[in-house]
């Protein structure tokens, strides 16, 4: 690559002078008109090699004129000590031909060849709503799986879901007070009604608990009976709910895009996490504290977290160490990445410095990430009529604003069907992903779906324009060639060749907002081009190199949108 060419030529040079391990940066120049790459080491280094930065530049741009560089065209001094590249034509011809040729694969590197990732995300609680909590770290986390599996590595998928615990006994202790709501939801119930049914039946558990203190010891007992299975009765009402919330989520992931290789259950990790917390006390890693057994954070800085509580029961810190090492039982990870929200950025804490104690070599293993909270711009995350919003409502809202946008397309009801899904959950992912991960996302519903700004139907659509072009110029029968006829080089060609380094900086530090920022780059260069050529002319000697470079711009952006988890639709 030129790329390699060139740290390789300003190491060798920065030797020469005397620095013993050079360290070279590349950079893009905000200003396309300073060259493809520049550098400032000839600042970095000046002064330690008591050089002024033209000297040094000079002596790098010499061992340039002396290795000529197949696909670099000039190498400039500007400013003090700057020192800028410009590519060749020819390189842009040769990128086209390299897009074409490698097609979906196009931006995929080995960083991460041989290596075993388990990527855990999403995590909703059976019984409960999936909420916007839930959205961001599914969303977040498909589009951080797919760019790790497009660094090579063996992915796996996880979803870890808490099955116990006394959410799950209040909605259980709902479901037996409604009976006759129950068995109505059971027989003629689809999987919104009954995903709805159990969200009543928690809300009146959690209610009953809060009021009516017989009640709350009823269901701190039926929490015990569901963790130990022990009453036939209280197992089918659990059972039933428990088949009813994984139906519904995964109708849910169906619509999101996510196909699960492995869901993980407290139910499964509680005992296990139990014994290796009580396997560690003979060690001294953990300490008895009121009747519970907990771990002393403050002694590293951290907080002390309970984790085998008072009843003898393992928290879900307990829990957590059980899962690590069940996860790798399963499937032997080289790197687990854990997605949640930022609320519980202390708590882990805690647990990945236990697991370092106990399980130091998983603990090498594992990297938590977080995400912030999804808002709307006036702070309050509930609906316009007031009620909170769920994943569901939120996808459902955007759809009908969808479906009234394209209302006049002249397409049939499933096609019309399949845009609306398309573009209205790629309109809720851009604006979650475009924001880097940790913080707090803003979300626009108007702005969201607009086909002109800053929004993941604006992509889209430069996607459809592009198809509707090569398809209007293969029935024009006009051949495309990477060969340049001329000298013109479009700024399109200088964005197209950079999607594989901006997809290994998005690997590398977790974040597909790179990725989000090069497309919207991407498109305007695009849009930019179609407005200002025109593309299918069977009378311009170029018009095959502009189709080229039209289906380099698709391949490309279809590859950006599939790393987000967002579909290229063919209309819209």
């Amino acid at each position: 690559m030129v790329t390699n060419d060139i740290n390789r030529i300003i190491g060798e040079a920065l030797k020469e002078l005397g620095v013993k391990r050079p360290q070279v940066v590349l950079e893009h120049p905000g200003d396309l008109s300073h060259g493809d790459y520049s550098t400032n080491v000839a600042l970095v280094y000046g002064k330690k090699l008591e050089m002024s930065p033209l000297e040094v530049a000079r002596a790098i741009v010499a061992a340039f004129n002396k290795q000529p560089i197949a696909g670099l065209e000039k190498v400039e001094i500007a400013g003090f000590g700057f020192i800028n590249f410009y590519l060749a034509p020819s390189f842009f011809g040769d990128s086209l031909e390299m897009i074409g040729k490698n097609g979906a694969s196009y931006g995929a590197n080995n960083n991460l060849k041989n290596k075993k990732v388990i990527v855990e995300y999403t995590d909703p609680n059976p019984f409960k709503e999936f909420h916007l909590g839930h959205l961001m770290s599914n969303i977040i986390g498909e589009s951080i799986s797919r760019v790790i599996g497009y660094s090579g590595a063996e992915l796996h998928r996880a979803c870890y879901q808490g099955d116990v615990g006394l959410h799950i006994a209040k909605a259980v202790y709902g479901l037996q007070h409604q009976k006759f709501d129950f068995w109505k939801v059971k027989l003629l119930g689809d999987e919104t009604t009954r995903a709805n049914f159990l969200g009543r039946a928690y809300s009146f558990g959690a209610k009953e608990y809060e009021s009516n203190p017989e009640v709350k010891q009823l269901i701190i007992e039926l929490n015990k009976e569901i963790y130990l299975r022990n009453n036939n009765s209280t197992n089918y009402y659990y059972d039933t709910g428990k088949n009813w919330s994984l139906d519904y989520f995964n109708s849910i992931y169906k619509i999101l895009g996510t196909k699960f290789d492995h869901f993980f259950f407290e139910s499964a990790t509680g005992d296990f996490g139990q014994k290796i917390v009580m396997d560690s006390l003979k060690k001294d890693i953990f300490k008895q504290s009121d009747g519970a057994i907990i771990f002393p954070g403050e002694d590293f800085g951290l907080h002390t977290r309970v984790f085998i509580n008072s009843e003898g029961l393992p928290t879900y810190e307990a829990k957590e160490l059980g899962l690590a090492h069940i996860k790798y039982e399963d499937y032997p990870y080289d790197l687990s990445v854990v997605i949640t929200g930022n609320e519980v950025n202390d708590y882990f804490k805690v647990v990945l410095k236990a697991m370092e104690l106990v399980f130091p070599q998983l603990a090498e293993k594992t990297v938590h990430l977080s995400h912030g909270m999804l808002r709307l711009p006036s702070g309050k995350m509930s609906s316009r009529t007031g009620d909170v919003i769920t994943a569901v409502s939120i996808i459902e809202d955007i759809k009908k604003m969808v479906a009234d946008k394209i209302k006049d397309r002249d397409y049939d009801q499933a096609t019309k069907a399949q845009v609306v899904e398309a573009v209205a959950v790629g309109a809720i992912k851009f604006s979650i992903l475009r924001q880097a991960p940790g913080k707090d996302v803003i979300f626009d519903f108007d702005k969201s779906i607009s086909f002109e700004g800053d929004s993941g139907p604006y992509l889209q659509y430069a996607y459809t324009r592009a198809k509707s072009i090569l398809d209007k110029a293969n029935k024009a029968g006009i051949e495309k060639t990477t060969k340049k006829t001329v000298e013109e080089i479009y700024v399109l060609e200088k964005l197209l060749y950079r999607f594989p380094e901006v997809v290994e900086r998005a690997g590398k530090e977790f974040s597909p907002h790179y990725i989000v920022t090069y497309l919207l780059e991407l498109a305007a260069s695009f849009n930019n081009f179609y407005a200002q050529n025109k593309i299918v002319d069977a009378n311009d000697l170029e018009s095959g190199y502009k189709v080229a470079l039209t289906e380099s711009f698709s391949i490309v952006m279809k590859n950006g949108l599939y790393l987000l988890g967002i579909v290229a639709p063919d209309k819209m």
